[in-house]
């Protein structure tokens, strides 16, 4: 019989990599605490840690500011041509009707 795998929420690894962080407990009694592998208490830590300098970077606000302008503009100009080929299609039934 095959068991299911634990499907872990993103809550828990925070939890999980927030104590790894802190540095009180070892691997394994927070692995054990949290009933997950010590690996993956490693791994989460490890992702953490190299996430956090882009929480406090200015440069992913300033991509983000540019990438809403970007959609902006494809918004404009997709109802600048639907204005305009509504306008040429009234014109062309006018001019075969």
């Amino acid at each position: 019989m095959r068991s299911m795998r634990r499907k872990i929420d993103a809550t828990l690894k925070a939890k999980v990599a927030l104590e790894a962080i802190k540095g009180e407990k070892t691997v394994s009694e927070i692995a054990a605490q949290f009933e997950v592998h010590p690996n993956q208490v490693t791994q989460w830590r490890k992702i953490v840690i190299e996430a956090l300098p882009s929480l406090f970077s200015r440069r992913k606000k300033k991509e983000d500011r540019e990438s809403d302008e970007l959609r902006d503009e494809l918004f404009r100009q997709i109802g600048q041509l639907k204005v305009e080929l509504d306008w040429l299609k009234k014109k062309s039934e006018q001019l075969d009707g």
